[in-house]
């Protein structure tokens, strides 16, 4: 990949970029009263000013029926496919990424509540103001961090296995889908690949200071091991997501690290620049 292109990809507004272990979830309102943004968790890339897809869907889920579903198939037997209820919001997850939820819209407190009981899983989707996207993530909740008492919830998910919306249902508050797997086409993956991926994640984790966990090279899932340690911009991770070919999400996630590590550095550079200047002044 062209590194202009992902340096687009994966660059954001940072004052300091640090890698840290666990953040909180918060609560915050779209315009249609939703979940706005919430954060990962996990040793992950932060940055005080990060764009992270401030708005979902301008027309709202309930009227995702209208949006443009120019890859959504028809006439696919229903025996084919799995119906699952959807989760719609401004971030992506990716297979093996954690991420907090602050779950509060009656709609979604019971989708979560059901998925509870039955230790089932639900689709999140990523919706910004292009619409909701067709390709999602089967998301489990692996801990109930907090309940309060008017039935909101603090929980912690994990990503799975990839879907692909086929045709959507109805019959449910929350949204629901009949959906169908995403599976990697066959194919091998360059063992040079790997270990430049790796290497590039390393080297953004030994700049930032921070102690992760050394990656698998050999792993079947690796680009998504690295770039969930990461917090990439959601159309990145969304790239990721609808790749098929792990050698391609390799090369994509070697440069995206590339790219974020060197605008950590460059904004460190600025820094230190603005602080000399400062010293000047103040001379």
């Amino acid at each position: 990949m062209d590194r202009a292109v992902a340096q687009r990809l994966g660059e954001r507004v940072v004052h300091e970029p640090v890698l840290f272990e666990q953040r909180q979830a918060g609560e915050a309102r779209a315009r249609h009263g939703h979940l706005k943004m919430v954060a990962s968790a996990g040793p992950i890339l932060d940055a005080e000013l990060i764009r992270v897809g401030e708005g979902t869907a301008q027309q709202g889920f309930e009227t995702l029926d209208g949006h443009d579903t120019h890859a959504i198939a028809s006439g696919v037997p229903c025996a084919a496919m799995e119906e699952i209820g959807l989760f719609p919001l401004g971030i992506v997850l990716l297979p093996t990424e954690r991420v907090p939820l602050h779950v509060f819209e009656p709609r979604y407190r019971e989708l979560i509540g059901e998925c509870l009981e039955t230790d089932g899983e639900f689709g999140l989707l990523y919706a910004d103001e292009d619409g909701v996207r067709e390709v999602g993530t089967m998301a489990r909740v692996a801990e109930v961090l907090e309940r309060f008492d008017d039935g909101r919830l603090n929980v912690l998910v994990e990503g799975g296995r990839r879907f692909r919306v086929e045709r959507l249902t109805r019959g449910r508050s929350f949204m629901t889908a009949a959906v169908e797997p995403v599976d990697d086409a066959v194919g091998a993956v360059d063992a040079d690949t790997s270990s430049r991926a790796a290497g590039a994640f390393r080297a953004l984790a030994a700049l930032a200071g921070v102690e992760a966990e050394d990656p698998d090279e050999g792993s079947p899932q690796l680009s998504f091991e690295l770039a969930a340690q990461v917090e990439l911009v959601p159309d990145a991770k969304q790239q990721l997501l609808e790749s098929i070919s792990e050698q391609e999400r390799l090369e994509l996630v070697a440069e995206l690290l590339d790219a974020v590590r060197h605008t950590l550095i460059a904004t460190r550079e600025l820094g230190d620049r603005a602080k000399r200047n400062g010293s000047r002044l103040a001379e």
